[in-house]
Parts: structure tokens; sequence; C-alpha cells
């Protein structure tokens, strides 16, 4: 018995000892996540009914800037990929625009953001409720994983360069692309957010 009871004790102890020996650490790549990084840009002209998105950002080691022009009235768009120097031309449904009001919508109440205490301190903001294409079901996807911050200035009325809703040279030798039912303005954008995810 007593011989039984040493040898159990010099087992725990060797498995102490073991357990103290150092090991090294490393670092475990699951672990490590680098949310992405990225800057979107949306410029709008109401008057030519034209809209240029530009998405830039970094994933990871690589960075990606993607482009799309969306030409309403000639119901086309363009998505240009600007690390690879291509463009594809699609047809575009034109027949709602995010930007304006819907035909069929009603007026639901007015905002004012900013001071209203001073001349030109604040905006007056009407809000809309009509119904959006689809019954509005094409929407982007959101990854609940991370934070999206967004802010919106630097309205002009009028357009500040018109340059730049006139496609790049390499865009030229683009075709139109054959599609059975074109891309509304939902379904572009989400196109250009899953190419940019990609990237």
């Amino acid at each position: 018995m007593n011989f039984i009871s040493v040898l159990s004790c010099l087992s725990l102890l060797l498995a102490a000892a073991a357990a103290q020996a150092p090991k090294p650490c490393g670092e475990d790549k699951r672990l490590v996540y680098k949310p992405p990084l990225g800057r979107t840009q949306v410029t709008y002209d109401a008057f030519g009914q034209r809209m240029r998105v530009r998405n830039f950002g970094v994933v990871g080691n690589e960075t990606f800037a993607m482009d799309q022009i969306m030409l309403f009235k000639k119901n086309v768009y363009y998505e240009i990929d600007w690390s690879k120097f291509s463009c594809k031309k699609k047809p575009l449904d034109s027949s709602f625009i995010l930007m304006q009001v819907p035909k069929d919508a009603k007026l639901m109440g007015q905002v004012f953001l900013g001071s209203s205490s001073s001349w030109g301190m604040g905006v007056l903001v009407n809000t809309w409720g009509g119904e959006l294409p689809n019954n509005g079901e094409t929407i982007l996807d959101e990854d609940t994983r991370s934070h999206v911050l967004l802010r919106t200035y630097n309205w002009v009325l009028g357009s500040t360069d018109p340059m730049d809703y006139i496609p790049p040279f390499f865009c030229a030798k683009a075709k139109l692309e054959e599609m059975e039912t074109p891309d509304n303005m939902f379904t572009a954008l989400e196109s250009l957010a899953k190419k940019s995810k990609k990237e």
C-alpha cells in the first residue's frame, strides 16, 4: 500500500513538472481579424440622370478600386476595375432611380437636420413613402460582424466635374453584354459590393 501511494505521488509530481515546461506561443491565424477598410463615394447628377459609384479599399494585404458609371438616360452602366484596367458594359433598367422620389410616393413628413436658428445652418429633408421595385426584395448583403460608418456631406447643386460621368478610354472597346433581364440600380450596386468583397 505504501508503494502504491509513493508511486502515485511520484507520477503526479512528474505530470506537474511536465505541465510546467515552457512552450513557445504561436499566433493562431484564425483568431486574428483584420477588418476590411473601404471608402465609397457616390456622385449623382439629377439633371443628366447619371450616377457614379467609386469603391476603394483594402482587404487583407490587397487593395481594390472598383467603379460604376450608371447612365440612366442611355439604360446602360459600366463596371470598371482599375486594378486590372478592365471594363464591362451592361444593360440597366432605369425605371427606378434610388435618388429620385418614386412616382407613387406620398409625403410622410419633414425633418430639419442641423440648426434652424440661423439661415443656412441646416437642411430641411422631406421623407417620402412609396413602393420599391421587386417589392424591395433586392437589398445589399449585411455583414453583422463588421461596423459600417455612413456619412453624407458636400451636397452640391449641379455637377462639380462633368467628366466624372464619362467612361475611361479603355471602356471604348467594351461591348454591351447580353442579359435576359437588365440589372436595376440595386442589383448593379450588389454586384459592385460582391466584387469588392472578392478582390
